[in-house]
């Protein structure tokens, strides 16, 4: 048993070194230049500083398209994973792996390409041209944004809630059913509580990615929408604030461990009910 414990912890090392490095440390930092100024000494400054309109502005447009773009991919992943739940095995798979296929490639490439397709000559404005319609304004918009999310996250969401709808034992959902539940009953109260886990991860999934993008922001909205990650990276790397920079970031770090802990405890509260039954 000692020799086995002795053998795991040193199959552990490895991670603990990468977690020390590229996790504790670069949180140590953040936390480090977010409470303290240019000179080392502690300040509360730079967390007061972040409470001004503008930023509370960009943090509230951030909050707001990362929600849209967590509820338009929930509402499109959903039926997707219905369908091929519903699908022979093999047949399915194959499709979700198409499905997937975003994932395989460059984000910025892909939002480089809807840059192409939205803006003001691009192919979405040539092909309504072609067909008598007008032009549609969407470059630089906040409308942009959510559509880049949307993209470059839908595989986010769709991942975990297909491994939680495929867990679905199908004898419960025809329990159901012969107990006298339509389908919108059979989905309200089994499919969708059955697959809350899933659910719950895929918006962490897509809600915090979404929340602390720039690129996409920067792509799609142009120098005209700011969101908060779009400020942070400003501060980092164009102005050189890294008291200001960290103490924004420190702002975001708050929603992920919201995120995080509203998880553990769907999980949790999960597990108990599987135990009582």
């Amino acid at each position: 048993m000692s020799n086995s414990k002795s053998l795991q912890r040193f199959f552990a090392v490895p991670f603990g070194l990468w977690s020390a490095l590229f996790i504790v440390l670069p949180l140590f930092f953040v936390l480090w230049h977010g409470f303290t100024d240019g000179n080392g000494a502690f300040t509360l400054e730079n967390l007061t500083t972040v409470l001004q309109w503008e930023y509370l502005k960009a943090l509230g447009l951030s909050v707001e398209l990362a929600l849209v773009s967590t509820i338009i991919c929930l509402v499109l992943a959903y039926p997707l994973c219905l369908i091929l739940q519903g699908l022979r095995k093999a047949k399915g798979i194959m499709i979700f792996l198409l499905f997937l296929l975003p994932l395989w490639m460059n984000s910025l490439l892909t939002t480089m390409a809807w840059q192409t397709i939205l803006e003001k000559n691009g192919i979405l404005n040539e092909i309504l041209r072609f067909c008598g319609l007008p032009d549609m304004a969407l470059i630089n918009t906040p409308a942009a944004i959510i559509i880049g999310m949307v993209y470059n996250f839908l595989p986010y969401m769709a991942l975990p809630l297909y491994v939680s709808i495929s867990r679905i034992d199908h004898s419960i959902i025809e329990a159901a059913w012969d107990l006298g539940a339509n389908r919108w009953q059979t989905f309200r109260h089994v499919m969708v509580p059955l697959s809350m886990p899933g659910i719950v991860s895929g918006c962490t999934m897509v809600f915090i990615p979404a929340l602390t993008t720039f690129v996409i922001s920067a792509l799609l909205g142009g120098n005209k929408i700011l969101l908060i990650g779009n400020i942070i990276e400003q501060e980092f790397t164009a102005a050189y604030d890294w008291q200001l920079g960290s103490a924004l970031s420190m702002v975001l770090m708050v929603f992920i461990i919201l995120n995080i802990l509203l998880e553990a405890f769907t999980e949790n509260t999960d597990s108990r009910k599987k135990v009582k039954a």
